[in-house]
């Protein structure tokens, strides 16, 4: 009988959605199982959005605008006009078809079931063959420190458009607990492979590692675990990692992502364009393998992600 394998991944919004995309490609059903980050969500003109949970079903469904990264394709924005007509705070977009998963979300979190249940609802409906799972049914609020004050994530990454100084990054999570079903994901013995996207390590998968359960798990697992880095040659593909990394005092590098998450991974990808960083990261006891990692297509997804599985897999047997 073939063993079956399970890869799970760790993951925030539009650069790890679309590795997820590669990974979802070359699985077979619930092969893959994605913990999302919910430290973006928030309640919007009284709706629950959770946006990397929506980009990542968007993304897998093939659904997903292309264009900007996030939101829908197609999408039209009707309801947002009608809401600045009125004068409401609309300075979060959405549209309209958006808007309809935002309403579902909603009313059923007003109905008392959770964020995982919901997930695995519109999963199903939408197709998705592998399992999204928040991260957690609780709240976790990613807090940005900034040199205009303390911020929520959507006020610094949407309404302040990343411009303010960032000081530090907090995670309010007291009461936030990793759902069970992540934790019977965890500890599935069929896994193979745990993955680090390759998200802002700072807003998108440092939340994730702000549950105690989760980080504890990846100290102790011997299933290897790789990460994709997020920052090619100096620079972010999307988003504002290199200006928080600089703004931290940190130098915008691969050699920086493999020092943040030494301790956690075995592995770490770097792209073509960062050869001459290998022997930095190697000397720190992490392997390291080199390839494209610019996904401008599907086909460059599915590249990448057999990449990982197969790094994954030397270094599970030990090979060079």
């Amino acid at each position: 009988m073939i063993k079956k394998k399970k890869i799970l991944a760790l993951s925030g919004g539009v650069g790890g959605a679309k590795l997820c995309r590669g990974l979802d490609q070359i699985t077979d059903k619930d092969e893959l199982v994605i913990i999302a980050n919910t430290g973006d969500d928030f309640l919007y003109l009284g709706f629950y959005i959770s946006p990397d949970i929506d980009t990542l079903i968007y993304t897998l469904a093939g659904e997903n605008n292309i264009e900007t990264g996030w939101g829908r394709t197609d999408e039209t924005w009707k309801a947002h006009n009608v809401m600045r007509e009125l004068g409401a705070d609309n300075w979060f977009k959405l549209g309209d078809k958006d808007l309809e998963m935002h309403v579902y979300r909603s009313k059923e979190i007003q109905n008392g079931t959770s964020l995982t249940e919901i997930t695995q609802k519109v999963s199903k409906i939408w197709n998705i063959n592998s399992k999204i799972l928040p991260m957690s049914n609780h709240s976790v609020k990613t807090i940005i420190e900034s040199d205009i004050g303390t911020l929520s994530f959507q006020e610094y990454f949407v309404k302040k458009k990343c411009t303010p100084k960032v000081e530090s990054i907090t995670f309010k999570n007291k009461k936030a607990k990793t759902s069970q079903t992540v934790l019977d994901e965890m500890n599935d013995k069929n896994l193979t492979a745990i993955v680090f996207a390759p998200s802002n390590p700072y807003l998108s998968i440092d939340p994730i590692l702000s549950l105690s359960k989760i980080k504890t798990f990846l100290h102790t697992s011997s299933t290897p675990v790789i990460a994709v880095s997020p920052v090619v040659d100096g620079q972010a593909i999307k988003g504002p990692t290199t200006k928080i990394m600089t703004e931290l005092g940190l130098k915008p590098s691969a050699v920086t992502i493999a020092k943040h998450y030494d301790g956690l991974i075995d592995g770490l990808i770097l792209d073509v364009l960062d050869q001459s960083l290998v022997s930095q990261v190697e000397d720190m006891g992490i392997r390291t393998k080199v390839m494209n990692t610019v996904m401008h297509n599907d086909q460059d997804k599915i590249q990448l992600a057999r990449g990982v599985l197969d790094f994954a897999q030397e270094i599970e047997l030990g090979g060079e």
